[in-house]
């Protein structure tokens, strides 16, 4: 059985400049929790490969896919099928989410 206790995570950027710690990363799935600063959001990008799930956990902010734009908040789970045009720009209190991506996430599948 695979645990992973939050404190042992170590904290990284992704390419779209969003800081994650990575729970679990598989060949199928990966499972990270994001954290964007008030006002700070990804860049805008999409996966050619990747379905990703958001599920925002603290705080609020704006949410862009494919020119849809929605105010979004603590609770808000989002698709993001792939090849879809995303940004997540924070509200005044920053924003937290769970990120699950199916392939897992990768870099070389982030295209700016």
């Amino acid at each position: 059985m695979d645990v992973v206790a939050y404190e042992t995570l170590v904290p990284f950027t992704t390419k779209d400049g969003s800081t994650i710690r990575e729970f679990i990363h598989s060949p199928a799935q990966s499972l990270a929790e994001a954290t964007l600063k008030p006002g700070q959001s990804t860049m805008r990008h999409y996966h050619a490969l990747s379905e990703e799930i958001y599920l925002l956990t603290a705080g609020s902010g704006t949410m862009e896919l494919d020119g849809d734009v929605r105010e979004v908040g603590e609770g808000d789970a989002i698709l993001i099928p792939p090849g879809a045009w995303h940004e997540l720009r924070a509200g005044s209190e920053g924003v937290r989410l769970l990120c699950c991506c199916v392939p897992a996430y990768r870099h070389d599948d982030t295209y700016v």
